[in-house]
């Protein structure tokens, strides 16, 4: 079984899995939003698919702890997912400067602002999947 981690966007959504053994975080990709409907059953597809049985997912706040804008878009949609997918667990996991430091590491490897763009909420979705699984001694 595996862990799926995901940086909810307004456009698209950042995709992450876990290795067998809940160790490390690899990029899947970025899907482009479509619908909530067809967006759940994109995810529901991806979790099948890699045997998930827990999905985290990147929760948006201010640095003091309060809700971001999107917070509330991104509650109603796992509240979607969780009845697409009601056999995997769905928990939320701190996402604050997620996307920074993706951006950041993205710069420093000379990948092109286009480039970055289109990657960089799949390199969020690793950092919140990874410090994840590190918080869980993984």
């Amino acid at each position: 079984m595996r862990i799926l981690g995901l940086d909810v966007g307004s456009k698209t959504i950042g995709v992450a899995c876990s290795d067998a053994l809940l160790l490390t975080a690899q990029a899947v990709g970025t899907l482009k939003r479509q619908s909530r409907r067809k967006d759940c059953l994109a995810l529901a597809d991806i979790c099948k698919e890699k045997e998930v049985h827990r999905i985290v997912v990147g929760k948006p706040s201010h640095m003091n702890g309060d809700k971001s804008a999107n917070t509330e878009k991104i509650e109603q949609f796992v509240e979607k997912l969780k009845k697409t997918v009601p056999q995997t667990e769905i928990v939320w996991w701190d996402e604050r400067l997620t996307t920074v430091m993706a951006q950041r590491q993205l710069m420093e490897a000379g990948v092109r602002r286009e480039k970055r763009k289109a990657v960089v909420d799949t390199i969020a979705a690793v950092f919140i999947l990874q410090n994840y699984l590190d918080a869980q001694g993984g």
